[in-house]
């Protein structure tokens, strides 16, 4: 049986030991703020692996921030053909750092998971329809 790919697992926020139950119990985008299940609905692995866990997803968070106002700073110094007005660079990073905040907060925690957890690993057995 073929495995479920780590990419596809890690853009769909699914549980990086099974791949199959989701991370997050709401949408990124809406009206109800976005929340982490407790458990994997497939294969019951806790999420929260110890107590405080998700607060290292702060750091990589802040991480991910300072690359996208990198990245929309020099994108907007190219598009303005070099302006210099301050506030044209204060205006658009502050607007992209808004809507970004729930893709931020969501990847943090899945980046936090799949890929900086030791403890945690992809087991195949896991990876199957019928639930554990």
């Amino acid at each position: 049986m073929p495995k479920t790919p780590t990419i596809h697992a890690i853009l769909n926020a699914k549980c990086p030991r099974c791949r199959r139950g989701n991370i997050f119990s709401t949408s990124m985008y809406g009206w109800k703020l976005q929340k982490t299940n407790e458990f994997c609905e497939h294969c019951k692995m806790r999420f929260e692996v110890e107590p405080g866990y998700f607060y290292v997803a702060m750091y990589v968070s802040y991480s991910f921030n300072v690359i996208e106002m990198l990245i929309v700073g020099m994108l907007t110094y190219y598009l303005s053909n070099g302006s210099e007005s301050p506030w044209l660079y204060i205006v658009i990073i502050l607007t992209a750092i808004i809507f970004l905040a729930p893709l931020n907060y969501r990847y943090s925690r899945v980046f936090l998971l799949h890929w900086l957890t030791p403890k945690v690993k992809y087991n195949p057995i896991f990876d199957r329809d019928d639930k554990i």
